[in-house]
């Protein structure tokens, strides 16, 4: 990872055994990559001394979790806080992330923006004269929380602690698909301020028809068409940019703000099957495994843009498409992505046909099944990937995936 390099986690494991703040780095750590998709331990492999039930992923990253938390209360991490206390909280939130134990989450990323700030990751001037790699890294860790943070607060109605205070990571200098791709990333989320989350919030109101129009099209052009990115970042940056318009979508019709005679298509009411749209046409040139690394962070926005879609066909008045697609096409799509990199039992799944069978006519309740068109080739997640959104079918669907889910952007740092 760019805030986890190999040669720092063998470092960890040769303090591990003299340091107590290396230890619980590295079992918060490890946990996460074992609660993260995509880390399967096989039944029969039990590790040691441990009883054979912990051979399981997330019993055993649970295990580790548990150990590190207990084991962290024996120093003063608060009062002599450090880049390691800040990346264990990190881990510890990803873990809860991963476990659905969201207020629990919450604090331990709380916890990590607020010893962050404490050690002045906020501040220019904290790097001035730094070591270089270490300085780097803090760096990399600072920008990591703020996109983490602004997702988390969006996904659950959270304030935020961090603000675009310091210079972003030089792609010049640290030249990597990763970099590159967490730096679009950085873009795509930084319009979303305390202006907006307190709107998102309702803790103020000063909205306007204007400024959420220059939002939605800050949003559609925020990224290139030509993504130099792995394709699992592709996948991210993709869901994510579709997610976004449709949270500003839905602040607008919150807000009054909505006509269906507006100029602008982003301010009209059936603008979220243009989002569905474009949302099935970049999934369906993407890998089932670029998709399901993501887990439930995916998921949670597919869910999203699927809800708000059924809303749209349940009230408003459907002409017929001039492209001889109707959103049902669309909805399929998107029910068949969140069964397929869920399972079927997911609750998601459940829960949008549950919507779907309340909120839209019989009729056409009945015509949403799953797509049987298969997703591309596999390709390996971190493959560097040239993504071009305007290059790619409309009607290919996902594979079968894993029932882990990890928190969101941490497939953008792979284990250098």
């Amino acid at each position: 990872m760019p805030v986890m390099h190999k040669e720092q986690i063998w470092r960890l494991v040769a303090d591990m055994d003299s340091s107590i703040e290396a230890y619980c780095l590295l079992c918060a750590f490890c946990a996460f990559m074992l609660i993260q998709p995509g880390m399967e331990t096989k039944a029969g492999q039990a590790i040691n001394t441990l009883e054979r039930s912990l051979a399981n992923n997330t019993s055993l990253g649970k295990t580790l979790l548990d150990g590190a938390l207990r084991r962290r209360k024996a120093y003063d991490y608060i009062e002599k806080p450090s880049v390691n206390a800040v990346l264990t909280s990190f881990f510890a939130f990803g873990c809860f992330f991963g476990l659905d134990k969201h207020n629990t989450a919450w604090f331990h990323l709380r916890e990590a923006t607020t010893l962050a700030q404490t050690i002045g990751m906020q501040d220019e001037k904290t790097y001035v004269g730094a070591d270089y790699p270490e300085s780097a890294r803090m760096r990399r860790l600072f920008w990591l929380l703020f996109v983490t943070e602004r997702a988390y607060a969006l996904q659950k109605h959270r304030p935020l602690t961090l603000h675009a205070t310091i210079e972003l990571p030089s792609a010049t200098e640290e030249p990597s698909t990763s970099i590159a791709g967490f730096l679009h990333l950085v873009h795509l989320y930084r319009p979303f301020d305390d202006t907006f989350i307190g709107l998102w919030n309702k803790s103020r109101t000063d909205c306007s028809t204007l400024w959420l129009a220059h939002l939605q099209q800050q949003l559609t052009q925020a990224l290139p068409t030509a993504l130099d990115c792995t394709e699992t970042q592709a996948a991210d940056l993709r869901t994510s940019q579709h997610w976004l318009r449709t949270i500003v979508w839905q602040l607008a019709i919150t807000n009054g703000f909505l006509s269906s005679t507006a100029s602008d298509s982003a301010m009209t009411f059936t603008y979220p099957i243009e989002i569905a749209k474009d949302l099935v046409v970049v999934t369906s040139q993407l890998s089932q495994r670029s998709m399901e690394v993501h887990g439930i962070g995916l998921i949670e926005k597919l869910f999203d843009v699927a809800c708000t879609l059924i809303d749209v066909m349940s009230c408003v008045p459907l002409e017929s498409p001039s492209s001889g697609v109707s959103p049902q096409v669309y909805l399929n799509h998107l029910v068949h992505l969140i069964s397929t990199l869920r399972g079927g039992d997911s609750r998601y799944l459940q829960l949008v046909f549950t919507k779907i069978r309340d909120t839209l006519p019989p009729h056409m309740a009945a015509s949403i099944t799953q797509p049987m068109v298969p997703i591309k080739a596999e390709t390996s997640p971190d493959t560097p990937f040239l993504h071009h959104a305007d290059s790619v079918s409309e009607n290919q669907s996902s594979n079968p995936s894993s029932p882990y889910s990890t928190p969101p952007f941490m497939q953008f740092y792979p284990p250098s």
